[in-house]
């Protein structure tokens, strides 16, 4: 076993090759290790080289609407009247605190999400 930091693009596929090679190795085993630290070490290069930005907030919700099934019509306890409900999701108002308090509670959507400009 011989692993190395992933310094350029290079390093990264050569890591990403090996993986491949020993990805089904079993745990406790010398390839096994090995897997363990070289997908940790692809994870820190991929996340400091290629950052996944958070969604905006009017996505989230429609993703998560869309997981557990809802219609906009779903979404009237939560923001209130119907016509807002309309305004907020085709970004013609902003969510307000309470409506994020409600969303965050009822949606299980983080309020770092809920909270961004959009």
């Amino acid at each position: 076993m011989k692993i190395k930091p992933i310094r350029n693009e290079a390093d990264y596929h050569k890591a990403l090759e090996r993986l491949e090679v020993i990805f089904d190795a079993k745990r406790g085993t010398d390839e096994g290790d090995e897997l363990e630290i070289l997908a940790i070490i692809i994870d820190n290069y991929e996340n400091e080289n290629f950052p996944i930005g958070m969604p905006d907030p009017i996505s989230a919700i429609n993703f998560r609407m869309e997981q557990m099934g809802l219609k906009q019509k779903d979404l009237v306890e939560m923001i209130g009247f119907k016509s807002r409900v309309s305004e907020i999701m085709n970004k013609k108002r902003k969510l307000t605190l309470e409506m994020i308090r409600k969303l965050n509670a009822k949606l299980h959507i983080p309020t770092e999400v809920l909270i961004q400009d959009y």
